[in-house]
């Protein structure tokens, strides 16, 4: 099975057109780490030009690890997404051979463009941000001075310069008669998204104590209380009539919950380990208290920073979003323009809809999630989602 790689790029100019630079990285799928990074100042260019050579720089940079890779390239740029995807027809001169360039690099069954907000796209926008800052002292950017894959992106362009960019990137679609108009509030269907009903497994004996129940603990079973829960929530999703497939966790609470609703629609349980709860060492059974009287420099630390880990070799939620993501996106493939339930735990339901809203790691301790609630995520084919649903339990009453 070919290796998958995650290609990041994306291209400024200070001016627009001004001095110009890219900035690519290519990332491994499962861990997140970088694998390789490209960098340029490419002297007076447009911000379109700019990208498109990041585009390239960061398809020859994957092609250089493996060239029998897949490739999943996400950039902010919308005109390129499109364009590269063939949505969007190509008329300007600079930028047919630049396309055309990427295009060679591999074949096209093995490559997929996915658009991401520019809030995810920091390390590439960095790379390009330092290729401009050496251009301007009459340098070239080196890799042995980059600090994109350890600090926040300052933009690589001005927001003024961003909305030009928009701006012309609109007018070129209209006037490009593209083969398929833009996604966005006067586009065409997409098709039907693939839809994720994210349910959070019924109560344990755990859940009122509001214990840490990870998947280093115990691996509880529900309550009474939480089979209740798991059938009234059965009864609701069988008279909505929707769901087409059943996806679970490997834990115990969550095999039973899904277990309830797929015997009432008659479906099959698949398990994703992906899905399974953050694992929180020396913390699992423990309250929020009792972890703050014996660990309190440790929960601090992890309060403060999504790269730590609780105490005793627990998981990271930097990690757990890694590995959510992963899961993510093995099922979307699975069941594209279909609607899945996915039955999991509170960190992996809020890290979804962060990920969807494109939100910073702090905001997962910003949602209440109470057991047995609905929330749901759906995923667009242009690389959109949309949070349509979060913490209901009206099913519950």
């Amino acid at each position: 099975m070919a290796r998958t790689l995650i290609v990041e790029a994306d291209g400024g100019s200070r001016g627009n057109p001004g001095p110009a630079g890219y900035g690519a990285v290519v990332l491994d799928p499962e861990t997140g780490e970088a694998l390789a990074e490209a960098a340029e100042f490419i002297g007076t260019a447009t911000n379109n030009v700019a990208e498109y050579k990041g585009l390239v720089a960061g398809l020859r940079a994957a092609h250089a690890l493996d060239p029998q890779a897949c490739v999943r390239v996400r950039m902010d740029s919308k005109l390129v997404v499109e364009q590269m995807s063939g949505r969007w027809q190509i008329k300007h001169p600079d930028m047919k051979p630049l396309a055309a360039e990427a295009r060679s690099v591999f074949p096209a069954d093995r490559v997929t463009y996915e658009w991401i907000p520019r809030a995810q796209n920091k390390h590439a926008d960095r790379l390009a941000n330092e290729a401009m800052d050496a251009g301007k002292i009459g340098k070239q950017w080196e890799p042995g001075n980059s600090t994109a894959a350890l600090t926040a992106a300052a933009p690589a362009r001005s927001a003024a310069a961003r909305a030009a960019d928009e701006a012309a990137a609109s007018a070129e679609a209209a006037d490009a008669a593209p083969s398929a108009p833009a996604a966005g509030w006067g586009a065409p269907d997409l098709g039907p998204p693939a839809t994720f009903v994210l349910l959070r497994h019924g109560e344990t004996a755990l859940t009122p104590e509001k214990r840490f129940s990870g998947s280093g603990g115990t691996d509880p079973e529900l309550s009474a209380a939480g089979r209740r829960q798991a059938e009234a929530t059965a009864a609701a999703l069988a008279a909505r009539g929707s769901i087409q497939a059943v996806v679970s966790s490997p834990l115990r609470r969550c095999r039973e919950t899904a277990q309830a609703v797929a015997a009432r629609l008659g479906l099959e349980v698949r398990i994703e380990e992906g899905l399974r709860e953050t694992d929180f060492g020396a913390w699992e059974g423990l309250t929020f208290a009792e972890v703050r009287e014996r660990f309190p420099e440790d929960l601090d630390a992890w309060l403060g920073s999504a790269r730590v880990a609780p105490t005793g070799g627990g998981e990271s939620f930097a990690s757990v979003a890694r590995r959510v993501a992963v899961a993510r996106d093995k099922l979307l493939a699975r069941y594209a323009g279909k609607t899945v339930l996915l039955v999991t735990h509170v960190t992996p339901v809020k890290m979804l809809v962060r990920l969807a809203l494109g939100a910073p790691p702090e905001s997962l301790f910003r949602m209440e999630l109470s057991a047995a609630s609905l929330s749901a995520v759906a995923y667009f084919s242009d690389g959109n989602a949309s949070v349509r649903l979060l913490n209901d339990t009206s099913h519950l009453r």
